[in-house]
């Protein structure tokens, strides 16, 4: 019996052993150092977050300040001048090429027109000394044509830059005295870019102008041309029928080489 307690109580003092926590100061030390570093790495993130929101807001507050001398230009919608260049630009061109008043001449109008009074009217038909009347070719009249639908041209191009000259400069004034009057430098700019597309359209304007005073000259130009060009061709003709006359004449009347006899004296 005694044996068996013994062996009870050794058996206990065992697992009782088993059971006790074993206490290591160097792994300790290690894990208070490892999440102290830890800790501190996580200050440290946390101030350069607090850094950055206090760079940010900086930043907002300079975006602020620069809105509130220089302005929005997403809030600078409306801009004087806008519309009048656009619609300038928009503008259908009232000039016809050299082409098209070529194809269009007809010398029938030419003969018909008069200049509005200023000239005499050719008309399509004359009268002979014997009193025929007589039609008039129109084929050789459409270059006369051609000036005059090239006349016509600058002069439908001339009305239509006046008006639009006109509204332009409106428009570069009233831009003008909005500039003038302009608080913000995001309106400013807006402006001025305005003004500059308003003159060069204004300038643009004034070449459509030139362009059709050049397309009249060019076509006079090409009738006096044509003209010459007339001329020295029938001039050649006239030569070439007068050599073929001379060859005709000569092989008609052909001289007798024989010698002359004059009957003797009495």
């Amino acid at each position: 019996m005694k044996k068996l307690i013994a062996f009870a109580v050794l058996n206990l003092a065992v697992c009782a052993q088993a059971q006790w926590i074993v206490y290591d100061p160097t792994m300790n030390t290690q894990q208070i150092i490892d999440q102290a570093e830890n800790v501190a790495k996580y200050v440290e993130m946390i101030d350069n977050q607090v850094q950055q929101i206090n760079t940010l807001s900086s930043q907002l507050q300079q975006l602020v300040q620069y809105n509130a001398a220089f302005g929005n230009p997403a809030t600078v919608l409306q801009v004087t001048g806008v519309n009048g260049l656009i619609a300038d630009l928009d503008h259908p061109p009232v000039g016809q090429s050299m082409i098209a008043i070529q194809v269009s001449a007809s010398g029938t109008e030419a003969l018909n027109n008069d200049g509005n009074g200023l000239y005499h009217n050719v008309g399509q038909t004359f009268n002979t000394p014997s009193g025929q009347q007589v039609t008039r070719n129109t084929n050789y009249y459409r270059p006369n044509a051609a000036i005059d639908g090239a006349a016509q041209n600058y002069t439908n191009v001339y009305a239509d830059v006046q008006q639009r000259r006109a509204a332009l400069k409106a428009q570069i004034a009233a831009t003008t005295q909005k500039l003038q009057s302009s608080t913000t430098d995001a309106e400013t700019q807006k402006l001025q870019g305005v003004l500059t597309g308003l003159n060069g359209a204004l300038a643009a304007t004034d070449k459509e102008a030139d362009q059709a005073v050049g397309l009249t000259l060019v076509q006079q130009a090409a009738n006096q041309n044509d003209k010459d060009k007339q001329v020295k061709a029938e001039s050649e003709e006239q030569q070439a029928e007068f050599s073929e006359s001379l060859q005709n004449y000569g092989t008609t009347f052909k001289l007798s080489t024989e010698a002359a006899n004059f009957p003797d004296s009495q």
